[in-house]
């Protein structure tokens, strides 16, 4: 049955891989070798890519039901989460995914402004990102230079005169949300020395025979890396080294502290309360400090958004409802997705019902959680409902043909796979040059220049 399955992949800019190309980090190259299982499928004569389609702007949800037998939304968590605290808003002041997106080539982020002409940057969150985010500014600039990382990125952080990056939490060293492997590649980053306050770790080397093995070998480096003699080499290399970070605990940011710095009202200080634990709850004291610094970026979680206002959406939960991946909405509501389409949806509780053919992936789907593996095991909980419905026929399998004429009234501006491969041969030919894996394009039109026309590398 599924050997007759084909597959439209429908993304908004005109290239392909979303987070892969535009959230790891350029010094993470193993990650991305998952382009090649990507490419791989979309090169199958059952698959077609469509780049550069607004899905809820260009064509509407309802549109694409009426032609698809089943629609699966995997666009992720594409806002940030706002501390909503004062002077968020002054200049200074980033979101971590508007920085990763910067040095990664993101045409939303390409002309970000942020202040690396200061000696202290303050990073707010303990997860893997906060720490990509403080790994880039403080990795030497010589060691990026044979990444993928974007041009405009590797020129201005050649010119960084960031020194020190503080890298703070809300909660203390046993409840930090990083990883072993990004938490080693601090403390081994060339040129940079951890420094850590001993007094955060009273008390915690003896809690860790209770952990789980994975948490157990994290807290064990971290414990390790705060208390031990690092040995004479060691030692040695961190003294010498130029720049340093911080991992601070205990406290929560509560102002963005600016002043009007030739006509513009500019981040000085980051302002915090400290806190104190209750079991894994952090407990505000009333006890603030300022952070002097010039650069503040936010690593505090994202949100998804609705794209569609036909889409039924939680806000509160920032997740389309669902139940194993087939969206659901009340009982009793009304949805424009259900106009026109035949057997729309059927009651699956006391409370919901759910539309037939619209699916839901991803962070989308359970909210802004888990890593890569979580991800993909979760897709293929959506999959499996997928190939349920179709063997109970709850897709109504014959009763619509694949893509009737929703694609074919955008065939003059959509991207192919076959087009893409231009953009990309285009890149890793002016990647050459620089001696880079690729050097990307982060200009939309100057994407589909390349991508409809006859472009050749520059010289």
């Amino acid at each position: 049955m599924t050997e007759n399955v084909c597959v439209d992949i429908v993304e908004k800019l005109p290239v392909p891989f979303g987070l892969v190309r535009y959230g790891v980090a350029p010094d993470h190259p193993e990650v991305k070798n998952v382009i090649n299982s990507f490419t791989h499928v979309a090169r199958d004569k059952r698959c077609r890519y469509f780049g550069n389609l607004d899905v809820g702007n260009d064509v509407k949800i309802v549109d694409l039901l009426r032609s698809y037998h089943a629609v699966v939304l995997a666009y992720g968590a594409q806002a940030n989460r706002k501390l909503n605290v004062s002077g968020e808003t002054c200049d200074g002041v980033i979101s971590a995914s508007d920085f990763v997106g910067w040095y990664n080539g993101f045409p939303q982020n390409a002309n970000l402004h942020l202040n690396l002409n200061c000696n202290t940057a303050v990073v707010l969150g303990h997860g893997n990102v906060a720490l990509d985010v403080a790994r880039m500014l403080l990795t030497p600039a010589q060691l990026l230079e044979k990444t993928d990382v974007a041009a405009h990125a590797l020129d201005a952080l050649k010119q960084s005169s960031i020194k020190r990056i503080i890298i703070a939490g809300r909660r203390g060293p046993l409840q930090v949300a990083f990883t072993i492997k990004e938490l080693r590649e601090m403390v081994r980053l060339p040129g940079s020395r951890p420094d850590l306050d001993t007094n955060d770790f009273i008390g915690v080397p003896e809690k860790i025979s209770e952990l789980p093995r994975q948490r157990k070998r994290l807290i064990e480096l971290l414990c390790k890396t705060a208390l031990e003699d690092p040995g004479n080499n060691e030692t040695a290399r961190r003294q010498a080294a130029q720049r340093e970070w911080n991992l601070k605990f205990l406290h929560s940011p509560v102002e963005f502290e600016s002043k009007i710095i030739e006509g513009v009202n500019s981040l000085v200080a980051v302002k915090f309360e400290q806190n104190r634990l209750d079991g894994n709850k952090a407990i505000r004291t009333g006890h603030t400090m300022s952070i002097p610094c010039g650069l503040a970026i936010k690593s505090v979680g994202y949100q998804s958004v609705s794209i569609d206002p036909d889409i039924p959406f939680d806000v509160h939960k920032g997740i389309i409802p669902n139940l194993c991946g087939r969206v659901v909405t009340p009982k009793d509501s009304a949805t424009g997705l259900t106009s026109g389409i035949a057997n729309t949806s059927h009651v699956v509780s006391k409370h919901y019902r759910v539309i037939p053919g619209l699916y839901c992936s991803g962070w989308i789907k359970t909210g802004p959680v888990g890593v890569i593996l979580t991800t993909v095991n979760d897709a293929l909980e959506t999959a499996k409902s997928i190939y349920d419905d179709i063997s109970g026929n709850v897709l109504q399998w014959d009763s619509r043909s694949r893509n009737g004429d929703v694609m074919d009234q955008f065939q003059k501006k959509l991207v192919t796979f076959s087009d893409w491969m231009r953009i990309d041969n285009y890149e890793i030919l002016n990647g050459k040059v620089s001696g880079k894996p690729r050097e990307k394009i982060v200009n939309v039109e100057k994407m589909l220049d390349v991508a409809f026309g006859d472009n050749k590398a520059s010289k």
